[in-house]
Parts: structure tokens; sequence; C-alpha cells
């Protein structure tokens, strides 16, 4: 593999407790329940609306979903500064070998704020996020986008992600994946995909490597 692509979220990004705080506040808005880190890791899902519904045990609309996910962002954005990397991200970065990027679902602009604040820029030859103002899309468009714009191969390329819909994005293009359990995920779940599973992102990388 020549090619690394990092998610950002839950996988270079260590901010699962901020999304789960962020996630029932957005729920108390419409009186649903509380959740656990647990819970999240069990239940969360792309599309996010298919997420609250489950959790909420009924039918959301697209304009109930717009409500959720301004509050999910606004709860979200409060604490992103105090958000950090996840404890080896740099040194997993640092041992890749050959060209890494970021593709994220996060906004796209906010998602540049980030890596700037976090110093990644030189790393990272590519980093696109969400267009528009609603989230919660799953990433296998926007992957295979990413791919295209940076003319790359994807029998070349390997996605470290945290999620099921990671390594659904990675086989819909063609490309290899290593699903990294210390984010939103359920090890359970990640690994009921048969996919590789790291418990660390230098794992991720050592076993992105031998792809």
């Amino acid at each position: 593999m020549k090619h690394l692509v990092w998610d950002w979220n839950g996988t270079l990004l260590d901010d699962l407790k901020l999304v789960v705080d962020a996630t029932n506040v957005c729920l108390a808005t419409v009186g649903g329940p509380l959740i656990t880190a647990e819970e999240h890791r069990r239940d969360f899902r792309r599309p996010i609306l298919d997420y609250y519904a489950h959790v909420l045990e009924r039918p959301v609309d697209q304009a109930e979903f717009q409500l959720l996910d301004d509050a999910f962002h606004d709860a979200y954005r409060r604490g992103m500064a105090d958000v950090q990397l996840a404890p080896d991200a740099l040194e997993a970065m640092g041992k890749w070998s050959g060209t890494q990027s970021l593709l994220s679902m996060f906004f796209h602009d906010e998602l540049l704020v980030e890596v700037d604040r976090h110093a990644l820029g030189a790393r990272l030859v590519r980093v696109d996020g969400l267009p528009g103002t609603v989230g919660g899309h799953r990433k296998a468009e926007y992957l295979e986008r990413h791919l295209k714009t940076l003319a790359l191969d994807p029998d070349e390329v390997v996605l470290i992600g945290d999620s099921v819909d990671d390594g659904d994005a990675a086989r819909s293009v063609g490309a290899s994946a290593v699903l990294y359990a210390g984010g939103f995920t359920d090890t359970a779940l990640l690994r009921a995909t048969g996919l590789p599973v790291a418990y660390s992102l230098v794992e991720a990388v050592g076993l992105a490597s031998a792809r």
C-alpha cells in the first residue's frame, strides 16, 4: 500500500466522551433517553438519522433530524477546544512510509481549523470534510470522490477508521481497511465485518502496512 486515508472523529481525534455528551444534549431536546458510552458504541450507525430513530424507538423525519443535528453540533462545538488527538496518533502517522490524507464526515471548514490546531497539515496531502450544513451521511461516496481527486488506484489505498461504515466505504471502492477499536464502535461489531481490527493506532498502521 502506498496511501493511507485516516478517519477523524473517534480515530485520530479522541472525542468519544464529547460525542456522547453532545448526543445526550440533542436527545434531551426531544425527551430522549440518556445514553452511556457503551450504549453509543453498541448502537451507533450511519446514516445518523437511523441511529436517532433507534435510540428514540420511533421514526425521525428530516425536519426533526435537522433540529437534532443542529443541537448535537452546537453542543459538540462548545467542547471541541478541549479535545485532543488519540494518545498515539502522531506516533502512528510517523510510522507510515507512504502518503497520507484525511477524510472526515465532520464539516469541512471546521475540520480545517481543527487540523491546523493540531498541526497536522504538513503530514497530509489532502483534507476533505463534509460539504454543506447537515451531517450524518454514509462515507462511501465521499471516499470515492476523495480518491478520484487524489488520482489514486483504490488497490493502493488503505483506510483506518473506527466504524463499520468506514469498512463499508473502503470495500465499496475496492480499497483495504483496518478498523480501530478505540473509537465509536463496539469491538464485536467491528470484528463481525471480517476486517482487521486494531487496539491502537500504531497497531492499525502496522496492519495497514502489511496489506
